[in-house]
């Protein structure tokens, strides 16, 4: 038995915050300077009356109609996000009711960030080896932005909303093979947004400012940026030496390497680190910014486009809890 990705759409919401839209309200960092830096030009932020799971529909709405999908061939949705609409019901329920999705089929949300689509394709792949499912609906959708405050240079400068939906299935283009997923907790202070949850219910309303004048404040979200870097540094060479090994590969035998675009600063760093040749490593954030767990569909959605996926392609997302995972994609 073998599990396929076999389509795959995305969704970006209309509003666009340029790096001069940005500049405007942070005028010591130039456009030029945001760019050079973290290699995004702009990005798109929902609108205020829309939520995670709006564009998740848009997306499989989107997926649908580009590759002639019908909602009842799928028997299962997965939803992965950080921004739920509720805390409950599960809003996997009510976008298989948006999406006249039979009722037959199973849904679940899964809360994971940077990692969490190529977490998804391993729950998928499980779901079909085990005979549950035949077609799974995995969609992936953030909006970072509601959870950052407006005076956060730093994070609004990095950060995008997008959704998208892929479809797994016993056929497609690109066999899901074997998976690498790791955790470490100790890890989850370092990208968190510590209220509003039932560990801290109320908003504590207290803001302080870090040595670039970047507000922290436990209501919004926060980023250590060079813990991050330093996790990450270490956890992907490991993870991507695992993905080869579990997957019987050299890294030469890979055709093209997609992580989650973090920013182009980190990937540059981990590209020199792993010696991926430039050719070999693929790059689209520039208009769309860091998208949390829709970075890998989107590209591998503009890579298809391009002609770029052929033979052997190694994904990797890494980030927030902490938590990685990788995969081989194997293209018809």
């Amino acid at each position: 038995m073998k599990a396929f990705i076999k389509a795959i759409s995305y969704y970006l919401p209309e509003q666009i915050v340029t790096n001069d839209l940005l500049a405007g309200e942070f005028p010591e960092w130039s456009a030029e300077k945001m760019t050079s830096k973290i290699g995004i030009n702009q990005r798109h932020i929902a609108a205020e009356d829309e939520t995670a799971a709006d564009m998740g529909i848009q997306a499989a709405k989107k997926m649908f109609g580009e590759h002639s999908i019908q909602p009842e061939e799928i028997d299962f949705v997965l939803y992965c996000t950080q921004s739920p609409d509720y805390f409950l019901p599960t809003s996997a329920c009510i976008i298989q009711s948006e999406l006249n999705i039979p009722t037959s089929a199973g849904a679940l949300d899964f809360n994971l960030g940077c990692s969490g689509f190529v977490y998804g394709l391993s729950l998928a792949k499980g779901l079909i080896f085990g005979g549950i499912a035949k077609n799974v609906l995995l969609i992936t959708s953030e909006t970072y932005s509601k959870y950052i405050h407006p005076k956060d240079k730093g994070n609004r400068t990095i950060f995008g909303d997008a959704a998208t939906a892929t479809l797994i299935s016993s056929n497609g283009f690109a066999e899901i093979k074997n998976f690498s997923l790791g955790t470490d907790g100790r890890g989850a202070k370092n990208l968190i947004v510590t209220s509003g949850g039932h560990r801290n219910p109320q908003k504590s309303n207290v803001i302080s400012w870090d040595e670039s004048n970047n507000p922290i404040s436990e209501d919004h979200l926060y980023m250590n940026g060079s813990e991050i870097l330093n996790f990450t540094l270490e956890a992907v060479p490991i993870m991507v030496k695992d993905t080869l090994e579990k997957n019987d590969l050299a890294l030469d035998e890979i055709e093209l390497v997609v992580f989650h675009q973090a920013n182009k600063y980190m990937l540059n760093f981990l590209r020199r680190k792993l010696k991926i040749e430039p050719e070999k490593f693929f790059y689209f954030m520039e208009n769309v910014g860091n998208t949390v767990s829709s970075t890998i569909p989107i590209a591998l959605y503009e890579a298809q486009k391009e002609n770029k996926l052929h033979n052997n392609v190694l994904l990797a997302g890494f980030g927030v809890g902490y938590s990685w995972a990788g995969t081989i994609l194997k293209i018809k």
